[in-house]
């Protein structure tokens, strides 16, 4: 066995002190010449595995402590003979697992190192890809006496040998190769003594750990040289020297790792340093590591001796994004962000650093830079002292947005906390006292309540230690209760320049609002750096998602159900493809077309629909159709937080579901008149319900198709105009008729006319009724505050009642010009009165009333100036009394009411942020 008495791998200058010892035999044989237990009362393996040596050989009979002789860093006494350059002339690389994962990416890695063109380069790196997991993972099985453990271990050698074969050769190759094999046969005899033990303590463990970064140090540097370029590697346990602070946490001792810094560069001055990264040693040269994200804190420790340029951390990403690009696809990557926002996005859980690299470059302002090892055009994102603000604007002041799920909400309250010192101490105490970890603190200035959040996994002994240290409070009613609210997750909106920007809270909790998210609890700090909301899980996505929108971090996304992709949905389908480009380029709308459902078949899709082809996929891709399956795919999806429903149909059954599609939270836009002319209770509980929430209800279409009817009485009754009067023509395809039906042309020519334009209805009856009229008369003066029913409407069908018993709408057509003479005389007395016949609606606000009936107006009257299927209203008011305000233009067609179903839906997404 090669003597466990030096550090395994040590560079060349000191392992040529160090003499190696000969290999013992193999099995138990072997662990009986070279191991003595002294298992003391507990059994711990800790200061009880001891080995002693001689040159050359092992004995049993000079017991010293492993760890200080067999795996102890010397830390030589050397002059210092070589002084250590600091300053911009260094720039410092750190190589994750995954750029070091194969032979060819450490080639990769000494191609960007050669082509970095500082004078000094000092190179951190990490063990190749699931090497440190397969290290453990050898400890762990020693410990557990699985036999496996020697077959993982070679694993690990076959790994780095035939790594090793193809990145080098000659003389490189095999030094590299004896320094493996030594290593190897050490670490099969220490973990056969675990084995043996059944137990390891840390420092053991991590010595184990810790060949990794060797021997992927070792093979850079090697493959560096093998270019010509002179390179030294340095196993930083001789020069990082760490405490213990706590439960898996070290503190570097800065002064006098950079005191060790210096003298090992007295002994090898080189321009170009490969270190291991991860490792280290206490204060009693015992190798330990620097635990989770050591690699990087290396990077940052050392880079600040030198007083680097910048360190570069190098990654498979290509920088720090907005949000998690799995939970948000358009999530974009920071060019810059401050040291202080970092800090808060690590802590919050994003995949940038952890807080303690940044630690040490902050003090020396020395900038981080993430890139992407596998993209390197990509400039990545810096981490600096205060990035200049790039433009200015109340957007940019929250740079990032980051989640951390599986959290339980504890809340302690009671009356008796109120002006009570020491509460907060004792709950916290407790809490300390099982050791879990708050992850957040709210507290009401009334002192009532306390509350915090803690990992779910936590939360038992938490509460358990809660009820016993208040069991008293409790019993006596000074606590009211100690509550636990599982499955919670926290959101936190990150940036430095929230603290000098007003409104960033509103514009947040506005857009969560608007999402339909209720928040549980919120923390801020004073130094504003993050907000912080605790929320249910479930709603975790969706409320990121539209927070990071709304911040126009991303498109404002709108998920769409289209329901009746007939003659006007379809035409709503081809103008949203025509659009879609455009609204993301320009206005920041993403408009994702999630569902088609017909009367029998229905398209489904996750991301969004391709509505080039959508005629196509729902003819070869649908499935049959299931209104309330269709629903659930829309408001399941969390990706998107923002979901409307377009009903594009006339069926009552369709608009009997706005109030739970609602209540659900997703947005309702129709051009469908059913629901605000149905039964009046039903429409007061859908409006009741639209007002109490965030969710709108959009129908501008329902009345005038594409023309600003009921937004311009809105605006009337907001701004406080009294509506009088409300009378219009309100069909397009009556207008058609009457302003055609002049001269000597027969009334029922063109009503057989209209109905080849596709002006009618399949059966022109339902036109000729005045039923549709009715119902735009009685959703006007619902509008008006006039609690009406439909049924309150005297209605003049234009129908003969000999005709409205024919069976089919060819029998009505044919039997239609047999009236052709009543219809004739009614023109020729208005004709001799100067008049022309209208069909008209009235809504008499005065007088509480409404009616639908054909009226005569004289020749100048704005209604008797319409032309082609044009509608026109006017609203009489106590402003508009002398001269009405008129709105006219076309009223019927595909076109016009698939325009006033888009409005609606562009109007959706400028409430729910989109620049308008």
């Amino acid at each position: 066995m090669r003597g466990l008495a030096v550090a395994s791998s040590l560079p060349p200058a000191a392992a040529s002190r160090r003499r190696p010892f000969a290999s013992p035999s193999s099995g138990r044989e072997a662990v009986s010449q070279c191991w003595r237990y002294e298992l003391s009362q507990d059994r711990s393996l800790v200061g009880s595995l001891r080995i002693g040596h001689s040159q050359g050989s092992l004995h049993r009979h000079r017991p010293t402590n492993l760890l200080r002789q067999a795996a102890a860093i010397s830390v030589e006494k050397d002059e210092v003979n070589t002084y250590l350059p600091k300053g911009d002339m260094w720039s410092v690389h750190k190589f994750g697992g995954t750029c070091m994962g194969t032979p060819q990416r450490i080639q990769s890695v000494a191609d960007i190192v050669l082509g970095d063109s500082s004078e000094r380069k000092l190179i951190i790196v990490s063990a190749m890809s699931k090497v440190t997991d397969m290290m453990y993972n050898l400890v762990h099985k020693a410990q557990s006496r699985d036999d496996s453990y020697t077959i993982t271990l070679e694993e690990v050698f076959e790994k780095h040998m035939a790594a090793a074969k193809d990145l080098l050769d000659g003389e490189d190759l095999a030094r590299f190769l004896s320094q493996l094999h030594s290593d190897v046969s050490n670490l099969r005899a220490m973990l056969r003594a675990i084995y043996i033990a059944g137990h390891v303590t840390e420092s053991f463990s991590d010595f184990v750990v810790g060949h990794g970064e060797l021997w992927s140090a070792q093979m850079l540097s090697y493959a560096i040289k093998k270019s010509g370029a002179p390179c030294s590697w340095m196993d930083t346990r001789e020069v990082l020297v760490v405490k213990p602070s706590g439960s898996n946490h070290v503190d570097p001792d800065y002064l006098e790792s950079e005191k060790r810094l210096q003298k090992w560069f007295s002994r090898q001055p080189a321009e170009i340093i490969v270190a291991t990264g991860f490792i280290a040693s206490t204060t009693d040269n015992i190798p330990t590591t620097l635990k989770r994200d050591g690699s990087d804190f290396s990077a940052a420790i050392i880079g600040s001796f030198v007083r680097a340029r910048q360190v570069t951390i190098w990654t498979d990403v290509d920088g720090v994004f907005s949000a998690d690009p799995r939970k948000v696809s358009e999530a974009v990557i920071l060019s810059t962000l401050s040291y202080q926002e970092a800090w808060e996005m690590s802590y919050f859980g994003a995949n940038v650093l952890h807080p303690r690299t940044i630690i040490p470059v902050m003090k020396d302002n020395i900038p981080i830079v993430i890139r992407n090892m596998f993209n390197i055009s990509a400039p990545g994102t810096m981490i600096c002292k205060q990035p200049a603000n790039e433009n200015g604007d109340l957007d940019a002041c929250v740079k990032s947005f980051a989640t951390i799920d599986n959290l339980a909400l504890v809340n302690v309250e009671g009356t008796g906390m109120a002006g009570v010192p020491g509460t907060a101490s004792i709950i916290f105490s407790a809490v300390k006292d099982v050791g879990a970890n708050v992850i957040m603190i709210s507290q009401a200035s009334s002192e009532h309540s306390v509350c915090f959040a803690v990992p779910e996994k936590e939360v038992a002994a938490v509460s358990t230690a809660l009820h016993v240290r208040f069991r008293e409070a409790l019993a006596a009613g000074r606590l009211s209760k100690v509550e636990v609210i599982n499955g919670c997750s926290i959101l936190a909106a990150v940036g430095l320049r929230m603290a000098s920007t007003p409104g960033v809270s509103a514009i947040l909790f506005d857009a969560l609002a608007k999402a339909n998210i209720n928040v549980r609890a919120i923390a801020q700090g004073c130094s504003e750096y993050n907000i912080t909301v605790v929320l249910k899980q479930e709603d975790c996505v969706r409320a990121l998602r539209a927070a990071h929108s709304r911040f126009f971090l991303s498109k404002t996304t709108l998920a769409v159900g289209i329901i009746g992709p007939g003659l006007i949905g379809g035409t709503l389908l081809n103008q949203l493809k025509d659009q879609a480009a455009l609204l993301k380029e320009n206005l920041n709308i993403d408009l994702r077309v999630m569902g088609i459902i017909g009367s029998s078949t229905m398209l489904l899709s996750d991301t969004g629909i391709d509505l080039t082809q959508w005629k196509e996929l729902l003819r070869k891709e649908a499935e049959p159709a299931d209104l309330a399956n269709f629903v659930c795919h829309l408001s399941d999806n969390h990706v998107f937080p923002n979901k409307v429903l377009v009903d594009c149909t006339a069926d009552t059954n369709v608009a009997s579901h706005y109030y739970d599609w609602l209540k659900k939270g997703i947005h309702v836009i129709t051009p469908n008149k059913k629901a605000n002319s149905g039964p009046l209770d039903r429409y007061l509980k859908l409006r009741t319900l639209q007002r109490a929430s965030y969710t709108h209800y959009f129908y501008e279409a329902t009345v005038g198709a594409g023309l600003p009817i009921i937004s311009t009485l809105r605006g009337l009754l907001e701004t406080g105009d009294k509506i009088l009067r409300v009378e219009g023509i309100f069909s397009g395809t009556l207008s058609y008729i009457f302003n055609n039906f002049e001269g000597r042309r027969t009334f029922s020519d063109v009503v057989a006319e209209a109905k080849e334009a596709g002006y009618t209805e399949p059966d022109p009856r339902d036109d000729l009724s005045g039923t549709d009229v009715a119902r735009k008369v009685i959703i006007l003066a619902r509008e008006s505050s006039l609690k009406l029913e439909l049924s309150d409407i005297p209605v003049k069908s234009l129908v003969p009642e000999a005709l409205t018993s024919c069976s089919s709408a060819d029998e009505f057509m044919q039997k239609l010009p047999s009236f052709d003479e009543d219809w004739a005389r009614q023109r020729s007395d208005a004709e001799a009165a100067g008049e022309v016949l209208r069909y008209v609606g009235v809504v008499d606000a005065v007088n509480k009333k409404g009616q639908v009936e054909l009226r005569r107006y004289k020749r100048d009257h704005p209604f008797a100036q319409l032309s082609g299927s044009d509608n026109i209203i006017a609203f009489t008011t106590s402003r508009y009394k002398e001269q009405p305000l008129i709105v006219r233009g076309p009223g019927a067609g595909a076109e016009v009411t698939a325009g006033g179903v888009f409005c609606d839906i562009l109007r959706l997404a400028s409430y729910l942020g989109a620049p308008s």
